[in-house]
């Protein structure tokens, strides 16, 4: 299939058949060679890769091609994904492997006791070969695509060091003298083979949990809605042939099937999959619902305004599936070692076996200590270092609102020493209350606010809300105005009762001649705060008299001055950044508990970008958090830009991590999980590394046997993914 746009396309595909760090080298290497491929990154851990590349005929056929040429097998994602298997799931053949492989053990712990059980070859032979060729035929195999392509991985590595100890345990048996029993290594053959797939099913038991957080989200989706039609009948149809527009049942207690717009009815949502926020959330006519969420005790009727690809769920999906199939920008040593690790092994190996035999110890012992080199020096370990604590790490972040979108920007995250805030709608509530609500010496303050909450009761303008709000808070009754005519621009005018009233800002009260008498001194130390003001006026015999002052203003987020505090715990630097005058931003600022300094204000918003890159040429690593369009420059300016998800789709694109919940706290948990995990990474990667630095040398001068050399190397990769399961255990902390 051709197309027309130039635009490069993603594939998703998971790998078969990959053992370690070495076939990830060799899967990247393949699928660059392919003519269109500009970019491939592979990932051990989830078996699978993601291809960039440009649009082409028959472009998807020829990355899997590349993918069995180079040995493995291309499966597609739903395949590819480790399902919730029970915790058994594939062990039969490491239960065959033990079963065989234990009489072979038993004699030799009965040596070490005085008890000479040894069986005689023939039957050591019976039990060895089976676990051997059939077993262990996948090294055998994979061993094999990776000599073909010049190349070496773990399973060349095993495959070479058990025939090795299977071949000397068959040439020793059938050379000895008739009626002697010499000793044999069928059993060191044998254990390897069993331990090393007992290795590979702990990790892909370890794996299946690191990918829980991806299943858990897709679980999310139910898989029938209820469909409204024209006749007001309902018809279960698959989600899949849910079209947009469509009408929607949900019944209580069930999943909301698809992104809407609630029509009928009214309930409350648990949607903490989203949020994390475990309290449910009402909803009312008019509000959204999101896919995936949990309907409360009403019925209710919602009108589908987003379908597949589209909906919040996937969106999800996709920025978790991104962030851990994304490579950490310190994943490139591990590439550089392990593209040469397997061919150096292999040398030592060799030099190991020459050595012996210089030294004259004899085939024998040349051969076995050879053997202990190749199998302890898989390195499986280096492969799953990072790719399993980016798995774990976004995932148990996920779960708590924060959605990490990349590896940059989880890897960059720690090193943050500065954190600029957008003001409105982030540090902010985004909606203006009602601060102050002065009245003449000759009013009634609840006469007035019920007054001025019914001039406003039939507007949307937002400080027509927030006086109605204001009103309803204190228990009034707000009444319907008569002959209400609204002044664009200005405000409006109407009568409650048999007087008449007008509401509105002081500049068209200046241009009516307006004086506010007693009221002006509030007036001028309010607009010094930075406060909105307008003036409510009774037309009277005398003219224009004013009754009340009303001051409004944006509110602190609750929480946000705590969080703040947190961060500046940490030695963080904190920046303000707001598009208000001075006084206004200042007044906020110190609401939020900031400090003169800290607030950069008059900021216009094509200029945020240009105070982050002054931050950022200053040394500092610069976290932006904001919400809106405006903001989208910044958050792509900074090192990290950190979105509040309930903001706009253009600012969570420009951000490389959003949180879910308009909470700042998330601010600190974002860099907390983030430190977290890079640290796990890196005491992953020192182990992997220690282990082949210490071992290899260890096995080659003789102080490891070829079994004690399967057993380390199955368990350095189980401690590396059980290291990075530990970040599951972690919980967002609230200073």
């Amino acid at each position: 299939m051709t197309t027309s746009t130039t635009s490069p396309l993603t594939l998703d595909l998971g790998v078969g058949g990959m053992t370690c760090a070495s076939c990830v080298s060799r899967v990247e290497k393949a699928l660059k060679k392919v003519p269109g491929v500009q970019d491939a990154t592979v990932n051990l851990a989830t078996e699978s890769a993601r291809v960039v590349y440009a649009p082409s005929a028959q472009m998807d056929a020829q990355i899997r091609r590349a993918v069995r040429n180079a040995g493995y097998e291309p499966v597609s994602p739903e395949e590819a994904m480790p399902e919730d298997l029970s915790p058994w799931a594939g062990f039969a053949p490491v239960a065959i492997g033990l079963l065989l492989s234990l009489p072979l053990v038993v004699p030799m712990i009965g040596d070490l006791l005085g008890k000479h059980w040894m069986l005689p070859a023939w039957q050591q032979f019976l039990l060895a070969t089976p676990v051997q060729f059939i077993l262990g035929a996948r090294f055998y195999k994979a061993g094999w695509h990776a000599l073909k392509a010049l190349t070496g991985n773990m399973d060349l590595l095993v495959a070479i060091g058990t025939s090795a100890g299977w071949g000397l345990s068959m040439w020793l048996w059938l050379s000895a003298e008739p009626d002697t029993m010499p000793h044999l290594y069928f059993e060191a053959s044998a254990v390897v083979v069993t331990l090393v797939l007992l290795g590979k099913w702990l990790e892909a038991r370890a794996k299946r949990q690191t990918t829980a957080a991806i299943r858990a989200l897709h679980a999310l989706r139910p898989e029938v809605a209820h469909v409204l039609q024209g006749s007001g009948e309902e018809a279960d149809l698959p989600v899949a042939e849910v079209l947009l527009g469509d009408r929607l049942v949900v019944r209580p207690g069930e999943r909301i099937p698809m992104d809407g717009l609630l029509q009928e009815g009214q309930t409350q949502v648990d949607e903490s999959m989203l949020t994390g926020e475990p309290l449910p959330v009402t909803k009312q006519p008019g509000d959204k619902l999101t896919g995936g969420s949990i309907n409360g005790d009403g019925r209710v009727v919602l009108q589908v305004s987003a379908v597949g690809s589209e909906s919040v769920l996937a969106h999800i999906i996709r920025l978790v599936e991104d962030a851990q199939a994304a490579k950490a920008p310190i994943q490139r040593l591990v590439d550089q070692v392990s593209a040469v690790f397997v061919p150096v092994v292999l040398a030592i190996g060799l030099l190991t076996l020459l050595g012996w035999l210089w030294a004259g110890a004899g085939m024998e012992t040349a051969l076995i200590h050879a053997v202990a080199v190749l199998v302890i020096a898989c390195p499986c370990a280096l492969g799953l270092a990072t790719p399993a604590a980016i798995m774990a790490g976004t995932g148990v972040a996920a779960k708590n609102g924060i959605l990490i979108k990349d590896a940059q920007a989880l890897e960059l995250a720690h090193k943050v020493d500065t954190v600029a805030f957008d003001k409105t709608g982030t540090l902010t509530v985004g909606r203006p209350r009602l601060v102050a609500f002065v009245v003449s010496p000759d009013a009634d303050e609840v006469e007035q606010l019920a007054v001025a909450a019914s001039l406003q009761s039939g507007s949307e303008h937002p400080l027509a809300r927030a006086v109605v709000a204001a009103a309803q808070e204190r228990g009034m009754t707000v009444a319907q105005p008569d002959g209400l005519r609204a002044v664009p621009g200005r405000g409006s005018e109407g009568e409650v009762g048999v007087r008449s009233y007008l509401i509105g800002s002081l500049r068209w009260m200046d241009e009516l001649g307006v004086n506010l008498g007693a009221l002006a001194p509030q007036a001028q130390r309010l607009q010094g705060e930075g406060a909105t003001l307008a003036l409510l006026v009774e037309r009277t015999t005398d003219g224009l008299s004013p009754r009340a002052l009303m001051a409004f203003a944006d509110e602190p987020k609750a929480g946000a001055k705590e969080a703040l505090a947190a961060l500046r715990a940490r030695g963080i630097r904190i920046v303000m950044i707001s598009g208000d005058n001075q006084g206004a931003a200042l007044a906020m600022g110190a609401r939020l508990g900031l400090g003169a300094d800290e607030v950069m204000a008059e900021v216009l918003p094509g200029d945020k970008a240009a105070k982050v890159a002054a931050l950022k040429a200053g040394g500092h690593t610069v976290v932006m958090v904001g919400d809106g369009v405006n903001d989208a420059p910044a958050l792509a300016a900074a090192d990290v830009g950190m979105a509040m998800g309930t903001g706009t789709d253009v600012a969570m694109h420009a951000a490389g991590i959003t949180l879910m919940r308009g909470d700042v706290a998330l601010v600190a948990g974002a860099l907390d999980i983030s430190h977290r995990t890079v640290m796990k990474i890196r005491q992953n990667l020192f182990w992997a590394f220690a282990y082949n630095v210490a071992g290899i040398p260890l096995a080659a001068l003789g102080f490891l046997s070829p079994v004690v050399a399967g057993a380390a190397m199955a368990l350095s990769s189980v401690s590396v993914i059980s290291n990075a399961l530990l970040l599951k255990r972690w919980r967002l902390r609230r200073d």
